[in-house]
């Protein structure tokens, strides 16, 4: 199974389906809120939200949604990543409610060989959010300095710092 791309392996106008999607849970939403202490009653307190808000529901901490995608988005864009240079725009579209199941793709919009390093190369995406409905929830671009495939061998290739199997007497 392949875990992320080497430079050389990224088109631009490629588009990756992110899979499986996710479905978000109450639970879900209130850990990272308090994980990240964003006590908003709009995301913790179903009576506020239920009472004072468009809504009346309580809507997923968009941060949490964000993360998601940015973590499903990992096998096919930045899996072999050596950095994660810079998230360019972030834009929270429709609410996301408790239940909700978001899908996540993304579009190579640009590649650039690194200047100053022959061995990597910087990939800008596009991700999507969307839910179980179609509808776009989140959308997001970022840049990602990529090893070109020279940089994997030298270190190991496709799963550096692997074992492998040792003979027993």
């Amino acid at each position: 199974m392949q875990f992320g791309r080497y430079y050389e392996e990224f088109e631009v106008g490629a588009v990756y389906k992110h899979w499986p999607g996710k479905t978000v849970t109450e639970y879900d939403d209130h850990l990272f809120c308090l994980l990240t202490m964003n006590h908003h009653p709009l995301h913790l307190d179903a009576n506020y939200a239920e009472k004072t808000t468009q809504f009346k529901r309580n809507v997923v901490v968009g941060n949490y949604v964000y993360s998601l995608l940015l973590g499903m988005s990992v096998a096919d864009v930045s899996g072999k990543a050596i950095a994660n240079l810079e998230v360019e725009s972030l834009r929270h579209v429709a609410p996301v409610f408790h239940g909700d199941t978001i899908y996540g793709e993304s579009t190579v919009l640009d590649k650039v060989e690194s200047k100053s390093k022959d061995d990597r190369g910087i990939v800008t995406v596009e991700t999507r959010g969307l839910n179980q409905d179609g509808t776009l929830v989140c959308i997001y671009r970022r840049k990602v300095m990529v090893p070109k495939r020279s940089y994997g061998e030298e270190r190991g290739g496709e799963q550096p710092g692997r074992p492998t199997q040792q003979d027993v007497r």
